[in-house]
Protein backbone atom coordinates (compact mmCIF):
# COMPACT_ATOMS: atom_id res chain seq x y z
CA UNK A 1 0.00 0.00 0.00
CA UNK A 2 1.22 3.31 -0.95
CA UNK A 3 0.33 6.66 0.85
CA UNK A 4 -0.47 9.83 -1.35
CA UNK A 5 0.98 13.22 0.02
CA UNK A 6 -2.31 14.21 0.48
CA UNK A 7 -2.08 11.69 3.12
CA UNK A 8 1.36 12.86 4.83
CA UNK A 9 0.01 16.78 4.69
CA UNK A 10 -2.59 16.48 6.51
CA UNK A 11 -0.32 16.37 9.21
CA UNK A 12 0.76 19.67 8.32
CA UNK A 13 -2.50 21.40 9.60
CA UNK A 14 -1.13 20.82 13.36
CA UNK A 15 2.41 22.40 12.32
CA UNK A 16 2.12 26.00 12.29
CA UNK A 17 2.25 26.64 16.01
CA UNK A 18 5.70 23.77 15.77
CA UNK A 19 7.47 25.99 13.04
CA UNK A 20 7.15 29.31 14.07
CA UNK A 21 5.73 30.64 10.64
CA UNK A 22 9.36 29.28 8.71
CA UNK A 23 7.04 27.66 6.61
CA UNK A 24 3.83 28.42 4.40
CA UNK A 25 0.73 26.20 4.72
CA UNK A 26 -2.36 27.23 2.68
CA UNK A 27 -4.71 24.00 3.46
CA UNK A 28 -8.47 24.55 1.65
CA UNK A 29 -9.86 21.50 4.01
CA UNK A 30 -13.71 20.15 3.56
CA UNK A 31 -14.35 18.14 7.38
CA UNK A 32 -15.60 15.14 7.21
CA UNK A 33 -18.78 14.46 9.98
CA UNK A 34 -16.56 15.27 12.51
CA UNK A 35 -14.46 18.32 13.66
CA UNK A 36 -11.24 16.73 13.53
CA UNK A 37 -11.27 13.86 10.96
CA UNK A 38 -10.49 14.64 7.23
CA UNK A 39 -10.89 12.52 4.61
CA UNK A 40 -7.96 11.91 2.20
CA UNK A 41 -9.56 13.48 -0.50
CA UNK A 42 -10.37 16.77 1.07
CA UNK A 43 -6.97 17.91 1.64
CA UNK A 44 -5.19 20.79 -1.09
CA UNK A 45 -2.04 22.60 -0.18
CA UNK A 46 0.82 24.66 -1.21
CA UNK A 47 3.70 24.55 0.54
CA UNK A 48 6.65 26.34 0.31
CA UNK A 49 9.71 24.33 1.54
CA UNK A 50 13.14 25.51 2.66
CA UNK A 51 16.78 24.79 2.06
CA UNK A 52 17.89 24.96 5.96
CA UNK A 53 15.86 24.49 9.53
CA UNK A 54 16.41 27.38 11.98
CA UNK A 55 17.65 27.37 14.91
CA UNK A 56 15.35 28.10 17.67
CA UNK A 57 14.54 29.13 21.13
CA UNK A 58 12.32 26.99 22.32
CA UNK A 59 12.39 23.27 21.13
CA UNK A 60 9.46 22.75 19.33
CA UNK A 61 6.36 20.55 20.28
CA UNK A 62 7.05 16.55 19.53
CA UNK A 63 4.73 15.23 17.12
CA UNK A 64 3.13 11.55 18.25
CA UNK A 65 1.85 9.59 15.63
CA UNK A 66 -0.37 6.43 16.85
CA UNK A 67 -2.16 3.76 15.01
CA UNK A 68 -2.23 -0.11 15.05
CA UNK A 69 0.20 -2.11 13.60
CA UNK A 70 0.53 -2.35 9.68
CA UNK A 71 -1.66 0.98 9.46
CA UNK A 72 1.32 2.29 7.80
CA UNK A 73 3.19 4.65 10.25
CA UNK A 74 6.55 4.28 9.32
CA UNK A 75 5.72 4.73 5.17
CA UNK A 76 4.38 8.10 6.72
CA UNK A 77 7.33 8.83 9.26
CA UNK A 78 9.93 7.79 6.40
CA UNK A 79 7.99 10.28 3.53
CA UNK A 80 8.22 13.26 6.14
CA UNK A 81 11.58 12.88 6.86
CA UNK A 82 12.56 12.06 3.41
CA UNK A 83 10.46 15.61 2.12
CA UNK A 84 11.73 17.44 4.75
CA UNK A 85 15.35 16.70 5.68
CA UNK A 86 16.40 18.04 8.91
CA UNK A 87 13.49 19.22 9.86
CA UNK A 88 12.37 16.22 11.65
CA UNK A 89 14.19 13.59 13.79
CA UNK A 90 12.91 10.38 14.50
CA UNK A 91 13.13 8.81 18.14
CA UNK A 92 14.55 5.49 18.14
CA UNK A 93 12.50 3.62 20.36
CA UNK A 94 13.78 0.49 22.49
CA UNK A 95 12.35 -3.30 21.90
CA UNK A 96 13.11 -6.88 22.87
CA UNK A 97 11.26 -7.88 19.62
CA UNK A 98 13.78 -9.03 17.08
CA UNK A 99 14.28 -7.74 14.29
CA UNK A 100 12.99 -7.80 10.84
CA UNK A 101 14.35 -8.52 7.71
CA UNK A 102 16.17 -4.83 6.16
CA UNK A 103 15.87 -3.42 9.58
CA UNK A 104 18.75 -2.31 11.60
CA UNK A 105 19.57 -1.64 15.03
CA UNK A 106 20.08 2.21 15.82
CA UNK A 107 18.08 3.01 13.33
CA UNK A 108 14.52 1.24 13.48
CA UNK A 109 14.75 0.33 16.91
CA UNK A 110 17.54 -0.48 19.57
CA UNK A 111 17.41 -3.81 19.99
CA UNK A 112 18.01 -4.97 23.72
CA UNK A 113 17.21 -8.26 26.03
CA UNK A 114 14.09 -8.38 28.16
CA UNK A 115 16.65 -8.22 30.98
CA UNK A 116 18.20 -4.53 29.73
CA UNK A 117 14.96 -3.33 28.86
CA UNK A 118 13.61 -3.80 32.38
CA UNK A 119 16.56 -2.68 34.23
CA UNK A 120 16.39 0.85 32.07
CA UNK A 121 12.72 0.61 33.02
CA UNK A 122 13.69 0.59 36.76
CA UNK A 123 16.11 3.16 36.17
CA UNK A 124 13.17 5.73 35.21
CA UNK A 125 15.00 5.66 31.37
CA UNK A 126 11.67 5.33 29.61
CA UNK A 127 8.67 8.18 29.21
CA UNK A 128 6.50 5.16 28.44
CA UNK A 129 6.98 1.60 27.93
CA UNK A 130 4.48 -0.72 26.59
CA UNK A 131 4.38 -4.68 25.23
CA UNK A 132 2.67 -6.30 22.31
CA UNK A 133 2.52 -10.07 21.52
CA UNK A 134 5.19 -10.48 24.29
CA UNK A 135 7.81 -7.59 23.18
CA UNK A 136 8.36 -4.86 24.89
CA UNK A 137 8.76 -1.46 23.49
CA UNK A 138 10.06 2.04 25.22
CA UNK A 139 11.10 5.17 24.54
CA UNK A 140 14.05 6.76 26.18
CA UNK A 141 14.15 10.44 27.80
CA UNK A 142 17.69 10.26 26.05
CA UNK A 143 15.69 10.09 22.90
CA UNK A 144 13.79 13.05 22.68
CA UNK A 145 16.28 15.29 24.06
CA UNK A 146 19.05 14.81 21.43
CA UNK A 147 16.50 15.29 18.71
CA UNK A 148 15.15 18.64 20.28
CA UNK A 149 19.35 20.22 21.38
CA UNK A 150 18.86 20.13 17.88
CA UNK A 151 15.73 22.14 17.20
CA UNK A 152 14.27 19.17 15.37
CA UNK A 153 10.30 17.85 15.75
CA UNK A 154 10.59 14.81 17.62
CA UNK A 155 8.84 12.37 15.81
CA UNK A 156 7.50 10.07 18.03
CA UNK A 157 5.57 6.46 17.01
CA UNK A 158 3.75 5.51 19.78
CA UNK A 159 0.95 2.50 20.42
CA UNK A 160 -2.13 3.18 22.45
CA UNK A 161 -0.57 2.39 25.89
CA UNK A 162 2.58 4.91 25.32
CA UNK A 163 -0.41 7.43 24.10
CA UNK A 164 -2.15 7.21 27.53
CA UNK A 165 1.59 7.51 29.49
CA UNK A 166 2.74 10.21 27.31
CA UNK A 167 -0.65 12.48 27.98
CA UNK A 168 0.03 12.09 31.82
CA UNK A 169 3.59 14.21 31.34
CA UNK A 170 2.45 17.49 30.80
CA UNK A 171 5.55 19.59 30.40
CA UNK A 172 6.11 16.82 27.40
CA UNK A 173 2.92 18.61 25.24
CA UNK A 174 3.09 17.20 21.89
CA UNK A 175 0.41 17.19 19.14
CA UNK A 176 -1.00 13.81 18.42
CA UNK A 177 -1.83 11.93 15.24
CA UNK A 178 -3.78 8.84 14.94
CA UNK A 179 -3.81 6.74 12.09
CA UNK A 180 -6.68 4.87 11.32
CA UNK A 181 -6.74 1.88 8.23
CA UNK A 182 -9.92 1.63 6.13
CA UNK A 183 -10.74 -1.28 7.74
CA UNK A 184 -10.17 -4.18 10.27
CA UNK A 185 -9.96 -6.72 7.18
CA UNK A 186 -7.52 -4.50 5.41
CA UNK A 187 -5.63 -3.99 8.27
CA UNK A 188 -5.42 -8.01 8.38
CA UNK A 189 -4.64 -7.76 5.06
CA UNK A 190 -1.44 -5.76 5.21
CA UNK A 191 -0.17 -7.69 8.42
CA UNK A 192 -0.41 -10.98 6.26
CA UNK A 193 1.24 -9.66 3.34
CA UNK A 194 4.20 -8.81 5.40
CA UNK A 195 4.79 -12.71 6.48
CA UNK A 196 6.06 -12.43 9.97
CA UNK A 197 3.05 -13.05 12.10
CA UNK A 198 2.11 -16.57 12.99
CA UNK A 199 -1.65 -17.58 13.35
CA UNK A 200 -1.57 -16.84 17.24
CA UNK A 201 0.52 -13.46 16.96
CA UNK A 202 -1.69 -12.36 14.11
CA UNK A 203 -4.75 -13.09 16.33
CA UNK A 204 -3.24 -10.60 19.33
CA UNK A 205 -2.59 -7.91 17.20
CA UNK A 206 -5.95 -7.72 15.65
CA UNK A 207 -7.37 -7.62 19.32
CA UNK A 208 -4.79 -5.06 20.49
CA UNK A 209 -5.90 -3.18 17.16
CA UNK A 210 -9.52 -3.28 17.69
CA UNK A 211 -9.15 -1.66 21.14
CA UNK A 212 -6.42 1.10 19.73
CA UNK A 213 -9.30 1.59 16.79
CA UNK A 214 -11.66 2.27 19.64
CA UNK A 215 -9.27 4.38 21.80
CA UNK A 216 -8.72 6.72 18.49
CA UNK A 217 -12.50 6.78 17.71
CA UNK A 218 -12.79 9.33 20.23
CA UNK A 219 -11.74 12.66 19.15
CA UNK A 220 -10.69 14.58 22.63
CA UNK A 221 -7.62 11.51 22.54
CA UNK A 222 -5.57 12.93 19.34
CA UNK A 223 -5.32 16.51 17.42
CA UNK A 224 -6.30 14.47 13.69
CA UNK A 225 -7.42 11.23 12.47
CA UNK A 226 -6.03 10.21 9.22
CA UNK A 227 -8.04 7.54 7.60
Amino acid sequence: YTFQLENIFKIFIILDSMLNKTYSLFADITRATTPKKYSVKTVRYQLCKFSSVPIMANPPKPLVICGPSGVGKSTIIKRLTDEFPGLFGFSVSHTTRKPRNGECDGINYYYVTREEFLSCKEKGEFIETAEFSGNMYGTSKMAIQCIQQKSQICILDIEMQGVIQIKKIPELDPHFVFIQPPSIEELERRLRDRKTETEESLKKRLDTAKRELAYGSNLENFDIIIV
